[in-house]
């Protein structure tokens, strides 16, 4: 089984150094936006309603700080990757209560659940060093960003 790796699926622009949002329903608009923009999808408000629908079943805030907002949608032809960062943190009913400050969000083709799940996995493996939480904290923007997430990928 080949080994699925982060830094390929997310390219630079999919990054947002400091997200504007306030709330979770803002950053799940804020990311919609972003891959609309960026010609990953071309239903902004329908993603929005699959992520919204997503969260109604459980918070993907994992705890840590860290939150993974995810959806399938149909008829994407490959999974999408986008990253986000909060520096002062947003409420995203966490399941350790805390405010949420680093966003992976992804998107799987509805056709592809096993690849969905190898993502997540992957994602919350990474997500589970806290110098790797503190370095993204740290970062100056999103070109290193990117580099931090590749080193830490050929770290593990």
């Amino acid at each position: 089984m080949s080994q699925l790796n982060i830094s390929e699926l997310m390219s630079e622009e999919l990054i947002i150094d400091e997200l504007s949002s306030r709330t979770k329903m803002d950053v799940l608009k804020e990311f919609s936006s972003l891959l609309y923009d960026n010609r990953k999808i071309d239903d902004r408000e329908g993603l929005t309603s699959i992520l919204a629908a997503r969260e109604a079943l459980g918070s993907t805030g994992i705890g840590d700080s860290v939150a993974i907002p995810h959806g399938k949608l149909k008829g994407l032809k490959s999974m999408v990757l986008a990253f986000g960062r909060s520096k002062s943190g947003i409420d995203y009913d966490s399941l350790d209560g805390g405010p949420a400050h680093l966003f992976f969000l992804m998107l799987a083709p509805e056709e592809a659940p096993g690849e969905h799940l190898k993502a997540l996995a992957r994602i919350s493996r990474l997500m589970k060093n806290p110098a790797f939480r503190d370095a993204l904290m740290r970062a100056s923007d999103r070109k290193e960003m990117k580099k931090i997430i590749l080193q830490e990928e050929a770290r593990l």
